[in-house]
Formats: C-alpha cells, structure tokens, sequence
C-alpha cells in the first residue's frame, strides 16, 4: 500500500488552528493513543465491512456542520435536542465504536484525547483497511459545547452538481476536491426512501439510470404499490462493494450511479472530466481523496483552551 505524504497546501487558511493541529499531537500525552484506535478499528472491521461508511458519514456530517468537534456524537437529552436527531443523521450508525475507543483511552490516558480526534482518527485507519489511502492527519482538536439539530445543512443526495458545489464551495472546497470527497461512495450505501424518485416502479425511471440497474433497484426497493419493509440499503458502487477504490467513477460513467448527484457528477460538464480522471487513475483519486479529507478535518476546528475534552463522548462533561 503506497503510502501518502500529504502536502498542507492549505496551511495559509487556518494559521491559528494548524498552530495547534499537528501529526502527532498525543505523542507524549498518550503515546498509545493512535495505536489504540486503530486496533479497535480494526478489530470491528473484520466483522463489520460496513464501518468505513459508517464512519465516513459520521465524519462528514460532523466537520461539515461546526467544523470537526464532535457535536456529531452527543446524545440528546430532555430539554436539549442535538445534531443527531437532524432527519440526514437519524440512520447513522457505530456511535458505539467511538464509546469503546473512548474508553480504553481513559483507562489509558484520561482526560488527554478528545471526540473529535477519535473520529478523525478511526475514520482514516478503517478507510486504509478497506483499501484506501494510508495518509497522516494532524491532531490536537478539542471537543464543542454545542449540538443543535437545526444547524444540520449538509448537501443532499438530490442536489444538482451546482448546488452541491455551493455548499462546498461555502466551505472553501474547491470541485475537484468536491468531486474527490463524494468518492467516499465507493463504499457507502443508502435506503430506497432516497431513491424511489429515480425508480420506474415508483412512477417514470429516470433516463439517467441504467436499465439494467433500475430493474435491480426494483427488486429490492418495490413499487409504489407494494413498498418493500423498512427501507432496505443499497449499496452505492454496485461493484466493488466494500473495496475503497476508484470503481465509483467508472461505474457513474456507465450510468449506474445510485443517487441523484452521484450520476450527475458523471454527466454535468464541469465535473464530467474530473469523474474521468479518477476513473482511469486510481492512484489519483486517492491522493485527492486524502488532500481533501485532512483539510475537511481542520476546518473550523476548536483547539487550545476552546471547548473540553470530553470523557464521555455522548454527553457534555457539566452534564456527568
């Protein structure tokens, strides 16, 4: 597995964060803290192939919403809502992984490591264990105070490419690193709910759609009549399922992309050249990826005395 070295490039953006940010940032505080992380990881993705989307996910609708601080993983409590009850976070899943991480890092180091970083951390070894990119991210965040469900404004799966690109681009993505970071969906996966408008069984297939993939939708989605129960998931790179590769590109390009803006990415003009690409250089799209994924964790950060380090990550430490 070739491994990365990660230009910051983007340094200039955050001076005051990356003060405070850097690759090994628990070094001496928790010297064991990366190795704890990526041994818990990986211990739940021999069972689980499903956790690097999951965390993807997670990490994504964290940073996108208040910058990497781990909002993400509070519970709400009475009286107080959070960012998980938002409707785009309701089916997240393996918050009970970032609660074992949690707790073997304060038996091991209390108090020292934050949320935030457990989740920057955990993402990035379960995406090099399904065969990503290995690549460093600077540590050194603190956790936030705040979760609030009416925040959550992350881009949705119907969205057009322009309007998906305005959300990133309010974010300071450029679209290739837009383009690069949807790659997360060659091992993502969705329900029918999101896709039911593209299906012909639920009223005029979408032209988009490869019919061969429509019909296998429809098998597992139903029909307007007939709904299938609890809204099954689909995988989204109909190939290489949990392989973290470039086959997304190629299978959007034969118009088998899942949702809305996955296809879109494949047929606009300013992304199409982009998808084709990292189509035929997968070496490419992984170094994208990884340039992308540390900058969309250094965004907005809270580090110093901002914030706290949370020794419970689903609850605010005033509320312990």
């Amino acid at each position: 597995m070739k491994i990365y070295n990660i230009i910051l490039v983007f340094l200039f953006l955050l001076p005051i964060a990356f003060a405070h940010l850097r690759v090994g940032f628990y070094r001496r505080s928790c010297p064991s803290a990366e190795t704890i992380v990526r041994r818990a990881v990986h211990r739940r993705f021999k069972h689980h192939r499903f956790i690097t989307a999951n965390l993807l996910q997670m990490y994504f609708h964290d940073c996108f919403v208040r910058g990497c601080d781990g909002s993400i993983l509070i519970d709400p409590r009475v009286g107080n809502a959070s960012e998980k009850q938002a409707p785009p976070n309701v089916k997240l899943d393996s918050f009970e992984l970032i609660d074992d991480i949690k707790r073997a890092l304060e038996k091991a180091c209390p108090s020292t490591v934050s949320c935030a970083d457990i989740l920057i951390l955990a993402t990035r070894d379960a995406v090099a264990l399904a065969g990503g990119p290995r690549y460093s991210v600077p540590t050194g965040r603190r956790d936030g105070l705040v979760s609030n469900p009416k925040e959550v404004n992350v881009p949705k799966s119907s969205f057009s490419v322009s309007q998906a690109f305005e959300s990133f681009k309010a974010k300071g993505f450029s679209l290739k690193e837009m383009v690069a970071l949807l790659g997360a969906h060659t091992v993502g996966f969705t329900h029918c709910s999101l896709v039911r408008g593209r299906l012909s069984s639920f009223g005029r297939r979408d032209p988009t759609m490869d019919p061969a993939l429509d019909a296998k939708l429809v098998r597992t989605c139903g029909s307007a009549r007939r709904p299938a129960r609890n809204d099954p998931q689909i995988v989204l790179d109909q190939n290489t399922s949990f392989v973290f590769d470039n086959e997304y590109y190629r299978q959007i390009r034969k118009r088998r992309g899942v949702l809305h803006i996955d296809q879109q990415l494949a047929l606009d003009n300013s992304s199409r050249r982009i998808v084709a690409g990292f189509a035929a250089n997968g070496e490419s799209f992984k170094r994208n990826f990884a340039n992308a994924m540390i900058k969309l964790g250094s965004l907005e950060v809270l580090v110093g005395k901002s914030g706290e380090i949370r020794k419970n990550c689903r609850v605010l430490n005033h509320h312990h």
